[in-house]
């Protein structure tokens, strides 16, 4: 069955808009993971305009499931990670100025920077996982940089869902099946939720985690928490 972690940024993000300690990150990543959540996923950039540096090492010490930090590989981001040892980092190719993840790796323009910090984090007792693009053809370079896994950055399947679902989804089949060829674990997100994530996961059988958490938090304020995770859990279920 494929795992939900879930991206705890927007409980920073709101956090950090009074100050303090409300919503308290720490007790939220607990009860997430209570409720039935298999990861916490978290995201630190440099401006620390959500999760912050304090918030990486406080997690360590409490989250139970699997912890996945995600960023940009500069120096600062590559010794948190040895610090910390998390469970998995998955290395996105945005620079600090931008709003969100809005692409994946060209892996075979940056094979050589990848291999380097994959090899890096390796060693220090990290699995691997790089952002791609759905592009079959990308997934032989990715494989060469000695990642773990690839995690398909998922907002066009997400864009188009509503408009054709067998278009959409087609480019992440066949990625999916070049990663199991060259036997890469499969992790997915960015803009799954409630409507798109049943179809997706029934669609890519051998998807091993999906990191969902813009989505996740907003269904939170109609539903809870507790229910919103129970929901997505739900979806990713096999039929």
């Amino acid at each position: 069955m494929t795992r939900l972690s879930v991206n705890i940024n927007k409980i920073a993000t709101l956090r950090n808009a009074r100050g303090g300690n409300v919503p308290d990150l720490l007790r939220v990543a607990a009860d997430i993971e209570r409720f039935g959540a298999e990861g916490i996923t978290v995201h630190p950039r440099p401006d620390e305009r959500h999760i912050r540096k304090t918030d990486v090492y406080e997690l360590k010490k409490i989250v139970r499931t699997e912890f996945n930090i995600e960023g940009y590989p500069t120096d600062d981001f590559l010794e948190l990670v040895e610090r910390i040892q998390p469970a998995q980092a998955t290395l996105v190719p945005d620079p600090p100025h931008v709003l969100t993840s809005n692409a994946g790796w060209d892996a075979k323009a940056e094979q050589q920077s990848l291999q380097k910090v994959v090899r890096r984090l390796k060693n220090a007792g990290v699995r691997v996982s790089i952002f791609l693009n759905p592009d079959p053809g990308m997934i032989p370079y990715a494989a060469e940089t000695g990642t773990d896994r690839i995690e398909l950055y998922t907002e066009s399947y997400a864009k188009e869902y509503f408009h054709d679902k067998e278009k959409a989804i087609l480019p992440y089949r066949l990625a999916a099946e070049a990663a199991v060829k060259y036997k890469l674990g499969l992790n997915a997100g960015h803009d799954l939720n409630l409507d798109n994530l049943k179809y997706f996961q029934k669609h890519i059988p051998d998807l091993l985690e999906v990191s969902i958490g813009h989505a996740l938090i907003s269904d939170a304020l109609y539903f809870g928490l507790e229910n919103a995770v129970q929901l997505y859990l739900r979806q990713l279920k096999p039929s």
